[in-house]
């Protein structure tokens, strides 16, 4: 299917776009398509960078509209250069700072109409917001993404995967089972963002009610270790460069825990394995 186009000419009052050609002439003098940072992961707050050089946007804002900007800030990146804020699902750890971060910097926002309805009590005044399907890829200037349905207790959850210039980062947290579906969307990336949420025996044995563990372990709730290793080996190759693991526990999980199962899944030697973190931004990715 053809991504649908939102250009700077696409009519969209108050949305500034940057203009194709500047696009162009930036990205020829770039040496790398895809820049990433995961700005926080976990169940108190999401967000990841993602810029082409020309086009800049948010996935998910799940902190407060002060602790993203003072993160971007301390990766050298600033809030004013964003295009467009990306919403994967309505739960409060992705989107507490969507509404603050539109408004404040009149960014539009990207989200399903049915997450929409959920969060708009959450959203509060946006001036722009742009419907997107779970299956129809659509342009952000020069960014390509594509939403694909995952298995989460939301209205209308979505991974994502962006790609500009044959360069493609895939996204999937936030999800209890792994479908065909997921498994082929994420195929040919250069880097994954994949959900590790927990370690089986820990959430088990561990101090969470026993309804609460059910609806963690069930289809709608989280990837464990074991299950983030089975996806990775279904979807690795030799162009993989970067697998960050996300959205872990910290009371089920540890990142030692976390990299020593899912790392038994890397075939590939060129393929970097890390963790990214509540409390601090990870590193600022770029893929050429």
């Amino acid at each position: 299917m053809k991504p649908i186009a939102i250009v700077a000419d696409s009519g969209i009052r108050g949305v500034k776009m940057k203009k194709p050609w500047f696009s162009e002439q930036l990205q020829a003098g770039l040496d790398y398509n895809l820049e990433i940072c995961i700005l926080a992961s976990g169940s108190r707050g999401n967000a990841v960078y993602v810029s082409g050089g020309s086009t800049s946007i948010l996935i998910d804002a799940g902190l407060s509209g002060i602790e993203i900007e003072r993160r971007l800030n301390s990766k050298g990146l600033h809030p004013e250069d964003l295009d467009a804020i990306l919403v994967s699902h309505e739960h409060t750890d992705h989107i507490q700072g969507v509404g603050v971060l539109s408004r404040r910097f009149n960014l539009p926002v990207f989200i399903s109409s049915k997450t929409e309805k959920a969060a708009v009590s959450q959203l509060g005044n946006v001036r722009v917001i742009k419907n997107f399907e779970c299956g129809s890829p659509f342009m952000i200037n020069d960014l390509s993404i594509h939403p694909f349905s995952i298995s989460h207790d939301a209205e209308d959850p979505s991974g994502f995967t962006v790609n500009q210039n044959g360069t493609k980062i895939g996204i999937a947290t936030d999800l209890g089972i792994a479908t065909s579906m997921v498994k082929e969307h994420l195929k040919g990336c250069s880097l994954l963002i994949l959900e590790a949420n927990h370690d089986e025996d820990m959430l088990i044995n561990g101090p969470y009610p026993w309804p609460i563990k059910q609806r963690i372990k069930s289809r709608t709730g989280h990837l464990s270790n074991e299950a983030s290793k089975n996806l990775l080996k279904q979807v690795q190759h030799d162009r993989l460069k970067y697998v960050i693991l996300a959205h872990l526990s910290e009371t089920n999980n540890t990142p030692q825990k976390a990299l020593s199962e899912v790392g038994r899944a890397m075939s590939h030697c060129n393929t970097q394995l890390d963790v990214a973190t509540q409390d601090e931004c990870g590193a600022l990715l770029r893929l050429k």
